[in-house]
């Protein structure tokens, strides 16, 4: 069930989706990278596609259906899904809550 409460705007949008990157990561042991919105989930997160589909259950699980990861990453072309940042995440959460809120 979703907790989501109207208006959410970009910074709780970041600090809740970093908060799931840090359980995400922490399960590796890897509790110290810093996570920011330039942070890229290939290259400075080193996430693999199985942490995308934790990600992505972690998302609709908060968010419920008005936020798809896969469908978010299926129109990203290859080299735009390695250089993925958490702000891009971010601006696509937060603009499908607003598109949500106006239906």
């Amino acid at each position: 069930m979703s907790t989501q409460t109207p208006h959410t705007g970009a910074p709780t949008v970041f600090a809740e989706i970093a908060a799931m990157l840090a359980a995400i990561l922490d399960e590796y042991g890897l509790d110290d990278i810093l996570i920011a919105p330039d942070s890229r989930f290939h290259d400075d997160l080193e996430l693999e596609s199985i942490d995308l589909v934790a990600l992505a259950g972690n998302l609709a699980e908060r968010y419920g259906e008005r936020v798809n990861l896969a469908e978010f990453i299926a129109d990203l072309g290859l080299e735009e899904i390695i250089d993925l940042t958490v702000g891009q995440l971010v601006d696509y959460v937060t603009a499908a809550l607003a598109a949500a809120e106006v239906n």
